[in-house]
């Protein structure tokens, strides 16, 4: 099996919208819609047909307009047709987020060249909506806490498609990469937690310092390389 046959099985069998959540929030979950599985199937065959070890990038949790879309993390419908060269059905609305990300990917190389190193996904691999806005897995200790168990078991499923252990590069400095850097320390899964601004806060409120984001961004990628 392939690293992407093996993300495209995780996601269309394993994972299941069955999930007990909070009164008030919830589920994102495209990974059974015809046309997400169509556009997953295309993606992760044209970019993962191997069995290289991915270093992987973790952002929080898919949200309605990215992945919650294209089932394909921090990649929109705009940016996996222009960027990606994948067609789709979806509305080719921006999407703020993607748009950091791909810049930081063409600055390595282009989309071919930096899948054949990295993996983008999620610590939480399903998403959250509150009163019809994107909410966060840490939102609340609720929320938190019946998601966890998924949390753990998303690590360990993730990590078998061919994960390297040496770096992880979260996305969000904050309560992700704390979050994260504590199920580290327990669990022992990577060697060393990189922090990265997460794309979205970048993208609205530091915009004037992109290039400078860009560039810790690339120097961190390029660390991670290294091992």
């Amino acid at each position: 099996m392939t690293f992407g046959e093996r993300v495209l099985h995780y996601h269309f069998q394993t994972l299941q919208p069955d999930w007990s959540l909070p009164a008030g929030v919830d589920l994102i979950f495209p990974y059974h819609a015809p046309d997400t599985q169509a556009t997953m199937t295309a993606f992760y065959h044209k970019f993962f047909a191997d069995a290289r070890p991915r270093i992987f990038v973790m952002g929080i949790n898919p949200g309605r307009f990215g992945a919650g879309v294209t089932g394909v993390p921090f990649t929109g419908p705009k940016t996996l047709r222009e960027a990606c060269a994948i067609e789709h059905p979806f509305t080719s609305r921006p999407e703020l987020s993607s748009e950091f990300i791909y810049r930081w990917i063409d600055a390595m190389g282009g989309p071919e060249a930096f899948y054949r190193d990295f993996y983008i996904t999620s610590a939480c691999p399903l998403g959250f909506t509150k009163d019809g806005k994107n909410y966060n897995y840490y939102d609340s200790k609720a929320l938190q806490a019946a998601v966890l168990p998924h949390i753990i078991a998303n690590f360990e499923a993730q990590l078998a498609f061919g994960g390297r252990r040496d770096h992880l590069l979260v996305l969000g400095e904050g309560k992700n990469h704390a979050f994260i850097t504590a199920l580290n320390e327990q669990y022992g899964w990577f060697r060393q937690v990189i922090p990265l601004a997460h794309p979205r806060f970048v993208m609205q409120y530091k915009r004037r310092y992109l290039a400078d984001y860009l560039e810790r961004f690339v120097a961190a990628s390029q660390l991670a390389l290294e091992g």
